[in-house]
């Protein structure tokens, strides 16, 4: 049978990819505390429909940094599509694009930025980590301007890696996964030592671009009204998909209140978004609710590559698109304008 969720998806992608890249992707840091919260916290809140609205039309389109998109799901960004598929990110650039989406491209990606570029069909953001030698950084910003890709976003919550315990347990002898640093964006002998980041590097990447600057890793108001005034254009909550620090909330928890501070910094200056346990529908039409513009979905798009390559990465988010409007018009709202709080009952 023709999988009909994200999570059919799911158990079909487990099946074809090696023992050793599906505990990549599919794997936490620590206990993976945060990587389960991440679904939970979506499972805990409940919708509340109002009835007798016309819903006769729904419209999930949105805007995000300026760009309209046919519904506020985008592309994370994520390491190494090449495990997953042989056009690697190539070939989700495709489907990103079919959906009428922006695709977040990696640096760790196993294609590089120019040929994911070429191969697209819609827009394109960059994703940037900061090794030790900033020049890499300073020369990935300005190829990606060349390739015409439409913003930075600047991950902030990894200042060390440490590896994934799932991926580590396995024998010795289970060949390693190539990793996208052998065949992407860096250069040969990279050290991939994380940049000792500070707030003042936002005005340091600022100097490097105009693209607008989306700082992604916030879970406090405190770090999201630092943000929005050091000039971010946009803000990512999110906990790294459970790979960074375990035990911290998961990202849909921490939505309300970022967004409530950026609105307070900022007004409509800086946009908000989240990523982190999307896997329905209505898990988007919560986060909006909550103040989100648009939702990241990053592991469900590579069980779709590893599936059936771009034409599975493009029918998991063609069903997140239409659960989605099925949410909208169950629930009583006739477009994204119309989610506001009160489509959440509250304890």
């Amino acid at each position: 049978m023709a999988p009909i969720n994200v999570y059919d998806y799911e158990q079909l992608a487990q099946a074809r990819l090696t023992p050793r890249t599906w505990a990549y992707y599919s794997g936490g840091a620590g206990d993976e505390i945060t990587l389960r919260a991440n679904r939970d916290a979506f499972d805990r809140l409940r919708l509340l429909p109002r009835l007798l609205r016309d819903v006769s039309a729904c419209d999930t389109r949105a805007r995000v940094l300026g760009t309209d998109v046919r519904m506020p799901i985008l592309v994370a960004p994520t390491a190494a599509h090449g495990l997953a598929h042989a056009e690697g990110e190539c070939a989700t650039a495709r489907a990103a694009g079919a959906v009428g989406t922006i695709m977040a491209v990696s640096t760790e990606s196993t294609r590089t930025l120019e040929d994911v570029a070429a191969a697209a069909t819609g827009p394109l953001w960059f994703q940037l980590y900061v090794y030790r030698d900033r020049d890499i950084a300073a020369d990935l910003v300005r190829r990606a301007e060349r390739a015409g890709y439409r913003a930075i976003v600047l991950t902030v919550d990894l200042p060390r890696w440490w590896g994934i315990e799932r991926e580590r347990r396995l024998a010795p002898d289970v060949p390693e996964a190539p990793r996208a640093w052998d065949v992407g964006n860096l250069p040969p002998g990279t050290d991939m030592t994380a940049a000792a980041l500070t707030w003042d590097d936002i005005a340091w990447l600022r100097g490097l671009t105009a693209l607008p600057i989306v700082v992604k890793g916030v879970l406090t108001p405190a770090d999201a009204r630092e943000a929005a005034a050091r000039g971010a254009t946009a803000i990512v909550v999110s906990n790294h998909g459970g790979r960074s620090l375990d035990t911290v909330p998961a990202s849909i928890e921490a939505l309300a209140a970022v967004a409530r501070a950026v609105a307070e910094t900022s007004g409509d200056a800086c946009e908000v978004y989240l990523d982190g346990g999307v896997r329905r529908g209505t898990d988007v039409l919560k986060a909006v609710a909550l103040g989100a513009r648009a939702v990241l979905v990053g592991r469900p798009v590579l069980w779709g590559l590893a599936v059936d390559g771009a034409d599975g990465a493009r029918h998991v988010l063609d069903l997140l698109r239409d659960e989605l409007e099925l949410a909208m018009v169950l629930a009583g709202r006739a477009s994204i304008a119309d989610i506001d709080p009160a489509v959440l009952a509250r304890p």
